[in-house]
């Protein structure tokens, strides 16, 4: 399975968006590993995921999610 997750940070209330096979895993390494984009705003939560058995569309899913009118779908539909 592959994850497409929504991270909130609970220092700022941003969010951070990503894709795994192995959801508890990533989210110990974005609160306790010095990973490059997420260290800053440590503590994270997940507030959303949704699992994929093709990893093609995983990784599609995951990619609109950063675009423009996929912030606005997972503002108005995910969040």
């Amino acid at each position: 399975m592959y994850y497409v997750y929504i991270l909130k940070s609970l220092r700022d209330g941003s969010n951070y968006i990503g894709i795994t096979t192995d959801l508890r895993k990533r989210l110990q390494e974005h609160n306790f590993k010095g990973l490059k984009f997420t260290t800053a705003k440590q503590p994270y939560k997940v507030i959303w995921y949704s699992a994929f058995l093709d990893k093609i569309k995983a990784y599609k899913f995951e990619k609109y999610l950063k675009t423009g009118s996929g912030i606005a779908f997972l503002r108005k539909h995910l969040i």
